[in-house]
């Protein structure tokens, strides 16, 4: 039998290997935060587009909201893989520490598993971030049109 000291050290070395991947649940958890937070406004924006269409309104009124509807929703499937990939990296770091704590309780060498699902977990918040980056250049890209728009009109005016 290991005596308690070693067993204590051989715990708290695990903690300290398990602290960074724990720092990043808490970062991509933060980002899981501001994506539900984006996805929301994007929905209730919908649902106020979908409240003015059932009044019937004119069909320049009519158009620009089915044209804000349709960016709306690309904008809404851009942030919804972006929540399931840092969904999938903070599940892959989940991993990451249990792999840890196993492979320590366990005595087996599990580091190219620890590896691979550290990896595999980068892989999938890279993949988030770029989709997060996407929606957002959707969003930056309506806006500049409605401003355009906007000018346009305002010099006819």
């Amino acid at each position: 039998m290991i005596p308690l000291p070693q067993q204590v050290s051989s715990v708290a070395q695990v903690i300290q290997l398990a602290v960074a991947p724990v720092f990043l649940l808490a970062g991509v958890g933060a980002l899981l935060g501001v994506l539900a937070n984006r996805l929301a406004r994007v929905i209730d924006r919908f649902h106020v587009l979908e409240r003015s269409l059932a009044g019937e309104p004119d069909p320049a009124e009519r158009a620009e909201s089915l044209a804000t509807i349709l960016a709306l929703s690309r904008r809404a499937r851009w942030i919804h893989w972006a929540i399931s990939l840092c969904t999938a990296c903070d599940l892959l770091v989940c991993l990451v520490v249990v792999a840890l704590f196993a492979g320590a309780e366990l005595k087996v060498d599990l580091s190219s598993t620890i590896a691979g699902l550290f990896v595999a977990a980068m892989l999938a918040l890279i993949a988030g971030l770029a989709c997060f980056l996407r929606e957002i250049a959707l969003a930056t890209r309506f806006i500049e049109s409605l401003h355009r728009t906007a000018a346009e009109a305002d010099r006819r005016g």
